[in-house]
This record gives structure tokens, sequence and C-alpha cells, in this order.
């Protein structure tokens, strides 16, 4: 197994479930992130040596992940991530655009609160600070991955809708579907998104819930087309003019 390169968490607060929470979270990002990479085999001892826990906690993560769907448990080998078909994060994002349109939407006629829009606002304005470089590094990928992750978020939030929430995080559990996965798209995609935020946000401040839906649909549809290109190794077309 190659090795794992994942810090040690933090002593828990209370009890042993809210440690074996800690350690799920980890091992599932490490996953969404691709740190673990399809078919890594996943060791009770070793991860818990490197997050500094005992294999309860380990163990119960392992198994919760593998009721995601996240892992595989194969009888004398153990745990491993799972390998994902292209056709099922296709599927993914395919679900994820009827969804996130649909919170839009809510966003849209619902409205934000003062909380809201001052935390879109900052992410808006953190992405075009990162993205004015001419080059993304691997520091302003995960950099931007999380700024991508608080602005839908936020409209996700903003929905007030938890069983919308909760089927969008289901969506993002298939690797590569995550709003932080932003390492297999090139500057010009990353950029066009980031535009496509832009607009979005404005349509919700208008109210404008039909022209919010739209634009999340193509939005998350277009991440989709990019995705595709990328595993296919096909390049980006030209950029888009305007905002």
């Amino acid at each position: 197994m190659a090795d794992i390169t994942l810090d040690p968490l933090e002593p828990p607060r209370s009890g042993t479930a809210t440690r074996s929470l800690s350690v799920t979270d980890r091992i599932r990002a490490a996953v969404l992130s691709g740190d673990l990479e399809p078919g890594a085999r996943l060791h009770e001892v070793r991860l818990s040596e490197t997050l500094g826990v005992s294999r309860t906690p380990v163990r119960s993560a392992l198994q919760s992940l593998a009721s995601e769907g996240l892992l595989e448990y194969a009888p004398n080998r153990g745990y491993s991530v799972r390998r994902f078909r292209t056709s099922e994060i296709v599927d993914a994002y395919e679900i994820r655009a009827m969804l996130e349109s649909l919170a839009a939407r809510f966003a849209a006629e619902r409205g934000l609160s003062d909380e809201e829009r001052a935390t879109i606002e900052r992410a808006l304005e953190e992405g075009d600070q990162i993205l004015a470089k001419e080059e993304l590094g691997e520091e302003e990928r995960i950099a931007y991955g999380a700024v991508n992750f608080v602005f839908h978020d936020t409209i996700h939030n903003a929905a007030r809708c938890r069983m919308l929430g909760d089927m969008v995080r289901l969506c993002q559990s298939v690797p590569q579907s995550s709003h932080r996965n932003v390492v297999s798209f090139d500057h010009m995609d990353v950029r066009r998104r980031h535009d496509d935020h832009h607009r979005i946000y404005d349509a919700i401040l208008l109210c404008d819930a039909y022209r919010a839906e739209m634009l999340m649909r193509e939005h998350v549809a277009s991440v989709k087309t990019s995705l595709v290109r990328a595993l296919s190794g096909r390049p980006s077309p030209l950029p888009r003019r305007g905002r």
C-alpha cells in the first residue's frame, strides 16, 4: 500500500463517536480529493498510526465509507478505494445539474441573508484574485477548490431545503464530482466556471428564479463536459467573451 499522507487528528472534544466522525471525514476527504487513489488499499493499523488514533474509530470509519460506496471490502484483502467508471461520474454530474439548478431557483425565490450575501461575495472576490494569475499551480487549485465549495454550499443552504442539500451531498460522494475538484481542469476552464458564478449570483440577487435555475444547470453541465474532455485528453475550446 502506498504511503498515506494524512495529518494527525486534533484531540476529540468528546467520546469515541466524535473521534469516529473525524476519522470518517478525513478519509472521505482524502478519497474525494484524490489523495487516496482508486484501488489504493487501506490498512487499519497504518491508518491508525498516521491519524494518531486507535483502531476502533478507523474500523468504524472504513465500514461507514464502504456503506457510502466510496470503499470496497474483499475478504482476506480488506478495504480499498472504489474505482468509479467515467459513466458513473457523468451520471453524478447530470443529477447534480438538476438538483443544483433547483437550489439556485429556491435561493432566488427565498432570498439571501446578509451573511449569505457576504459569504458569496467574499468567495467571488477570492476567486477573482486566485484566477488573476496566468497559471494555476497545485496550491492555487486547492485554494480555488475551497472557494468553489463555499460558493455552491452557500447556495445550497440558501435554498432552505434540507432534503435537497442531502441529495446534492450524495452526488458529491462520487470522486471527481465534488465541488473541490478542479485539478482536472485547465486555467481557462476554471476561469469560465468562475465567470458563471458571477452570473448566477447576479440572477439570485435580482430574484430572477428562472435565470438562476437555467444558469446553474448550464454551469454544472459545462463542468461535466470539461471533466470528460480532461479525462479523454482533448483540448479545451476557445474561451467565451464577457460575463
